[in-house]
């Protein structure tokens, strides 16, 4: 397209960088000791879109105002910084001066009390050091955002309790000489309200809460103090408060919210049941005929069925013992709880949007099991619709206390022994943790070993028991099934077998087959047939070509 372009050299410009040119004004490059390379003046940065996406190398800030900015290297500073002194007399150090210092490594600040690398200054006598940041705070600070009174920067030593967060800080500190304030630096711009993904409600901040009784923050279950900073959700009869730095902590887990009547009507919008249309209603007026998304054919309600069959849900792929709904063109059962879940729904682990979605063959990123069925899309991760329908706040039978999810707990799970690598359930009052895994567990099951259904058991008196199906030693101190009328035991794994949630003739999606055709997972085969690939017979968990002239069958572990 168009350029301008130099006769007398070989320089060319094209139209838009000749446009920005005439916005800024550019210094000629020249050399500081603070860097090897020649530094180039700008004095307006704000426009130039690319420059967002940096900081300042020094003092870590985005770039507000003039900056040098170097054409060889990675290397941007504000020109404040690179005019800094280096040697300053510092309000928070009185008696020696500070002189200004560079580390590879991380340098404990004595004012945010936190690690920093880069640039500080430092007095080598009294092992004092200021982060460069921490030198530059401003004197007064004013965001009506977050509260309608300037702060003004006080430099003190000693420790004092934040009121907007209710913890202990050190040096540095601003006040509203208004409202008797004092905060930490940080807790200037706290969000006023945000969306918690474990809180159905947006919550707000306050720095003292007058109708509340004394009660627990619902993150940590420790006590949150009621003079102090803390966020609590509004809605008349809702008690739900949190500490500040206990919601605050992951940035995953919650969002700013600018309007509080936009995300209300956002979440209504989300709860929408995955029922695309009721073609019949009762007088009750409940849905007694429907389409879902989930099924190509029409579903109709019922209350009860054939005891002697074992019939689970397609879409939680657990044992049906009321209402559900089921197809009389095909064999196809739902659960109405789970025929009624919503499309698109917040969940408590992330702060995002999760959609519904039915498939053949997933693995649940937080039970770690296999399973066909309904599935909520959380980014990248898909969670089966057992593990997404438990509250992030849990009563559990098999403790006597409360249980509340907790990220970074590492303890072993008191169901099966297993380490919780990415976080568990546990226990405020007593180092009781479980994992999604062993939460999730079906609370009875059949097996061939017992006429009669096996339930789910917490504790055993016995110092040494027996699995009746493996006849393997068990630990009594974990979870398993058990039979009261035969005294029948057997570990949980024995008892719902590997693949406990996946339906069978369901596609499997990891073998490549010689002809191309689709092939299906079975628990059972009608006649032994031996395995295509290593020619031993497949009496169990097999996958076999549904193509009737095909005889290819495989053990589900053989390709």
């Amino acid at each position: 397209m168009f350029f301008y372009e130099c006769k007398a050299c070989y320089f060319s410009l094209d139209i838009k960088c000749a446009q920005l040119s005439s916005l800024f004004k550019f210094s000629q490059p020249f050399k500081h000791v603070i860097h090897k390379h020649p530094l180039t003046f700008i004095e307006n940065p704000m426009t130039i879109k690319v420059l967002k996406r940096f900081n300042c190398f020094m003092c870590q800030e985005p770039f507000i105002d003039a900056i040098y900015i170097c054409s060889s290297c990675p290397f941007i500073i504000h020109k404040k910084c690179l005019e800094l002194p280096t040697k300053v007399n510092h309000p928070s150090h009185r008696i020696h001066s500070l002189f200004l210092n560079y580390s590879n490594s991380d340098c404990f600040c004595n004012l945010c009390q936190k690690e920093h690398s880069g640039y500080f200054y430092c007095c080598s006598l009294c092992h004092f050091n200021v982060n460069v940041r921490c030198s530059l705070l401003m004197s007064i600070v004013e965001d009506k955002k977050s509260h309608q009174h300037p702060f003004s920067l006080l430099w003190r030593q000693g420790s004092f309790i934040c009121d907007a967060c209710d913890t202990e800080g050190n040096y540095i500190s601003y006040i509203c000489l208004t409202c008797n304030f004092i905060v930490h630096k940080d807790c200037i711009q706290l969000p006023r309200i945000i969306k918690f993904s474990r809180h159905d409600h947006c919550i707000f901040h306050k720095y003292f809460l007058e109708d509340l009784i004394r009660q627990n923050c619902k993150i940590c279950f420790n006590k949150v103090n009621l003079d102090h900073g803390s966020y609590s959700c509004r809605k008349p009869g809702c008690n739900y408060v949190v500490h500040v730095n206990c919601v605050l902590e992951d940035d995953d887990l919650y969002k700013v919210i600018e309007d509080e009547k936009q995300w209300e009507e956002l979440y209504e919008k989300s709860i929408q049941s995955s029922i695309i249309s009721v073609i019949e209603v009762n007088e009750a007026g409940e849905a007694t005929k429907i389409e879902h998304f989930s099924h190509q054919h029409c579903l109709v309600l019922a209350d009860n069925i054939d005891e002697e069959i074992d019939r689970k849900c397609d879409g939680c792929m657990l044992s049906i013992s009321t209402l559900f709904y089921y197809c009389s063109e095909c064999p196809f059962f739902l659960h109405k709880t789970c025929a009624e879940l919503p499309r698109i729904k917040f969940h408590w682990f992330r702060q995002a949007e999760a959609t519904l979605i039915f498939e053949d063959y997933l693995l649940c990123f937080l039970c770690r099991q296999h399973f066909s069925g309904f599935v909520y899309q959380l980014r990248e991760w898909f969670i089966c619709i057992r593990c997404a329908k438990v509250a992030d706040t849990i009563e559990c039978e098999g403790h006597q206390h409360f249980l509340f999810y907790d990220f970074k707990c590492r303890e072993k799970c008191n169901g099966c022994g297993n380490d919780c690598w990415h976080g568990a359930f546990r226990c405020g009052k007593c180092r009781f943790a479980l994992d999604f895994r062993c939460l999730t567990l079906p609370h009875s099951a059949l097996h061939k070993i017992d006429e009669h259904m096996l339930n789910l058991t917490y504790d055993d008196d016995k110092e040494q028991c027996y699995c009746d199906i493996c006849e393997q030693e068990r630990d009594p101190n974990f979870w398993y099934y058990s039979c009261s009328i035969c005294n029948t035991s057997a570990h949980p794994k024995c008892v719902l077998g590997e693949f406990p949630f996946l339906k069978d003739g369901m596609k499997w999606p990891y073998v490549d087959h010689p002809h191309h055709h689709d092939l299906k997972f079975f628990r059972n085969v009608e006649s032994y047939s031996k395995c295509s690939d290593c020619g031993k017979l497949c009496p169990e968990k097999v996958i076999k070509c549904e193509k009737p002239t095909c005889n290819y069958i495989t053990h589900y572990h053989c390709p």
